[in-house]
């Protein structure tokens, strides 16, 4: 009963203790600076208490009016601050008292600068790394967009191999991720919406996309839907993905997240939109489809006859990587006739031993072989690949060794391993491994029936799902003959007329006709 009660009590106490944070940061956000400085040096002191990277530093315009810079340290540009700010105030000829227009226009020589007129805008610009200027008698401020912290240096996409194409990938910081767009689409129809999220992390979120081409309901979708975000902090756009997706208990990525600034260049001149966050190399895509999962940029790099038979051959595998394990299992649990008389006594014979069913024996190499994929993941790189594939090595032959499995249902194990590296997506190739469980179970129970039922199941549910409106095994279902180029096979370029359906009624003409190219003839 103590311990209901004590309970009870500290929900009260964090719900109060919300309330008041989010009453307090709403009149912070409404007070604006007062005119004398002293009170605004007070207020914010008391804002960042105990906050040692918090800087004041106090001096004199032209030895007269009192005014004070707030920055934070290792966040703001030094150097900049002392000749471009500190410098020319200090150094400057008062006949009156400073005014904030004149000192903006006339002295001070930072390209980017603003008034603030807020507390709530003091404290936005200080944890973005701009440093304030606050002058006494003044009611306003002035931030100066000079930020300067570490960030790493632009690099080859580490989780999207690169074959043939661009070799930069999106970084943490996101004023670089917008450039490397800009650089790629240089059009100013390339617009950007900015917001923040998260009550303490106030983390700067972007939108993207290029007028006249993305549909305006779907770039208002996505803008009420950012907007309803109310968390204490954003670290990652995986927070994102899951507030905004449509269907949030599907296993299914309704997302497209990618490293490659190609990728998000293209999506955009197809009318989709782009969400970056800062803080994360990850750019989210929306909308998407289930067979945009499944392409690669290199099936656009590479000749059209290549890239349709490389996605034939991801096609054939993703189907491998899903049904191999539970083919086998059923199969030889209930259907032995299917299987040809001499590769059954093959079989057999090497079952002789094994004390455990099909079933178990598949679960058994197929938990193995996760919790190997894992560690490799989790490992330092330099050994992670070897661990996993020297611990499937020893571990399947010491299995086969001592009677556990046979040696076709580790065959059978690595090749749907492999399979699975074929999906360019981690997050698709993820859900066929999650997947491949439940359809085992009812392979071992079942037989083909089980598996039959297992895909009915899920083709029934992805053809319920969307992703902001669009459906998701588009354009199979339902069909687009225009988009059907562009799915099971890579058309040629020249034959892209059209973009797809979410653009809506207008600018759908992506090139005109006449470009396919013609042989060159020689002189009779």
């Amino acid at each position: 009963m103590k311990f209901r009660k004590r309970k009870l009590l500290s929900q009260i106490i964090n719900e109060k203790s919300q309330m008041v944070l989010v009453e307090q940061q709403t009149i912070l956000s409404k007070d604006r600076l007062s005119i004398h400085l002293h009170d605004n040096v007070k207020k914010l002191e008391s804002i960042y208490a105990d906050c040692a990277d918090i800087k004041f530093r106090y001096f004199l315009i032209g030895n007269e009016s009192k005014a004070v810079l707030i920055y934070v340290d290792g966040m703001s540009n030094v150097e900049e601050i002392d000749n471009n700010l500190l410098t020319p105030l200090m150094r400057l000829e008062l006949e009156k008292e400073p005014d904030i227009h004149a000192l903006i226009e006339n002295t001070l020589t930072v390209s980017n600068i603003k008034e603030i007129q807020t507390y709530d805008d003091v404290v936005s610009e200080v944890s973005s790394g701009n440093p304030i200027i606050l002058i006494d008698h003044q009611s306003k401020g002035i931030s100066a967009g000079i930020p300067k912290w570490e960030k790493r240096s632009l690099q080859e996409p580490t989780t999207e191999t690169v074959v043939r194409g661009p070799r930069d990938g999106f970084i943490e910081t996101l004023s670089t991720n917008i450039v490397l767009l800009r650089r790629k689409i240089r059009s100013p129809k390339l617009k950007i919406k900015s917001l923040q999220i998260g009550r303490y992390s106030q983390t700067q979120v972007v939108i993207m996309y290029i007028e006249g081409i993305a549909d305006q309901t779907l770039i208002e979708e996505v803008q009420n839907r950012l907007n309803r975000i109310d968390i204490d902090g954003i670290l990652e756009s995986g927070y994102i993905e899951e507030f905004i997706k449509d269907h949030p208990y599907s296993p299914f990525p309704l997302m497209l997240d990618t490293e490659r600034p190609d990728i998000a260049a293209a999506s955009l001149l197809e009318g989709n939109v782009v969400i970056l966050t800062d803080g994360t190399p990850f750019a989210l895509i929306a909308p998407t489809t289930f067979y945009s999962l499944l392409q690669s940029p290199e099936d656009y790099y590479e000749g059209f006859i290549i890239g349709t038979l490389i996605r034939w051959l991801r096609y054939v595998f993703l189907l491998v990587a899903l049904l191999l394990p539970s083919v086998y299992v059923a199969i030889l649990t209930y259907h032995q006739e299917m299987i040809p008389t001499t590769l059954l006594i093959s079989v057999a014979k090497s079952r002789e031993q094994i004390p455990f069913p099909a079933l178990v024996e598949a679960l058994i190499m197929e938990v193995s072989f996760e919790a190997l994929r894992e560690a490799g993941i989790r490992l330092p790189k330099n050994i992670g690949s070897a661990v996993s594939i020297v611990g499937a090595l020893v571990i399947g032959q010491a299995a086969v060794s001592a009677g556990l499995v046979s040696a076709p249902m580790v065959m059978a194990v690595a090749i749907t391993g492999i399979a699975s590296f074929l999906i360019p997506r981690y997050s698709a190739s993820i859900v066929l491994r999650i997947l491949r469980f439940p359809i085992m179970f009812l392979a071992g129970t079942l037989g083909l029936v089980g598996i039959m039922l297992a895909l009915l199941t899920i083709i029934v549910h992805m053809c319920t799902l969307r992703s902001f409106g669009v459906p998701y095994l588009q354009p199979l279902a339902p069909i687009r003959n225009s988009e059907l180029k562009d799915s099971i096979i890579r058309a040629p370029w020249w034959s892209f007329k059209k973009r797809p359906h979410w653009t809506d009624d207008y600018n759908k003409v992506r090139q005109p006709n006449g470009q396919q190219p013609s042989p060159l003839k020689g002189k009779e």
